[in-house]
């Protein structure tokens, strides 16, 4: 099972956008339409990079818009870029999300005592190569830390690309401890303070900040499925998101996007252009005294 991307727009601008296609050529929904596992025996699980290991564009499946393409959050107007905070630079670990789960806002956790973030879960790949943003890879899941953002869950898994050339090696939490010393508690440190200089509190966690083993992290992986299973099928209100898609739901669903009205949401998006320039207050380095 292969992915391709397709981008419109000129890169970091707010017409910037990143669409899926299978490997037949069809628009696909990275959100829906990929499956969660590519293997699902050996509980070996798909992730949409949306974020490169190193850079600072906070990019994301836009699950409001139609086919969920990638693009780049805007805050009051303007393209998001996460903060360096000392002494880290952008995201320290390739990060996107799993297809086909959705952390509901109406669910109370019962572990962590709030609800979801409405968004697909989230999972940073800790492998040697730097991804690119749309790669689709196949991953090998660790772990998980249970960050509260700003009063919801915001689940992180923990993984490894099944292509990294250490990925034998890596099999529980436990061995990222010890194979890549001081990188769960830079990983806990970066989520807790990124948000602050852009004026927002430090980000908490459950567990006392502990991260729970592969066992678990599957466990939550699999319920964050039931949740988008139910969505998908119309069980619970989808709200704002949006659910079309082209592979999943039959031709009588309303969530149901044929190949024309496919083909003309990319068509109404800007054609590609040359990319633009990031401004140079994104290399800053912000540093503040720990808590």
């Amino acid at each position: 099972m292969s992915f391709s991307v397709e981008q419109r727009g000129n890169q970091n601008s707010l017409g910037y956008r990143l669409f899926f296609k299978n490997a037949e050529g069809k628009y696909i929904s990275p959100f829906h339409d990929i499956p969660m596992y590519a293997d699902k025996g050996q509980n070996i699980f798909h992730m949409v990079v949306e974020v490169p290991r190193w850079t600072n564009a906070k990019m994301e499946i836009a699950t409001k818009d139609l086919l969920n393409p990638i693009k780049q959050d805007v805050k009051k107007g303007k393209l998001r870029y996460v903060a360096n905070v000392f002494p880290h630079k952008g995201y320290i670990w390739n990060y996107g999300a799993i297809p086909q789960t959705w952390e509901d806002p109406a669910h109370k956790d019962g572990d962590t005592g709030c609800c979801g973030d409405n968004d697909p879960i989230d999972v940073c790949e800790i492998g040697s190569k730097v991804c690119s943003r749309g790669d689709v890879i196949k991953v090998k899941v660790l772990g998980i830390l249970a960050m509260i953002d700003e009063g919801e869950t915001d689940w992180k898994v923990i993984a490894i690309n099944v292509d990294d050339p250490e990925a034998s090696e890596f099999n529980n939490i436990s061995d990222v401890r010890r194979l890549k010393p001081g990188y769960l508690e830079a990983t806990v440190d970066w989520f807790r303070r990124y948000k602050v200089p852009d004026g927002k509190p430090e980000n908490q966690f459950a567990f006392n900040e502990e991260f729970k083993d592969k066992d678990f992290a599957i466990e939550v992986i699999k319920s964050t499925h039931n949740f988008w299973n139910a969505l998908i099928s119309q069980k619970v209100n989808a709200g704002e998101l949006n659910c079309k898609n082209t592979c999943v739901s039959a031709g009588n669903s309303p969530f149901c996007c044929s190949a024309d009205e496919a083909t003309a949401a990319v068509g109404e998006t800007f054609p590609r252009g040359k990319e633009e320039p990031v401004p140079s207050s994104v290399d800053k380095w912000f540093y503040y005294e720990k808590k």
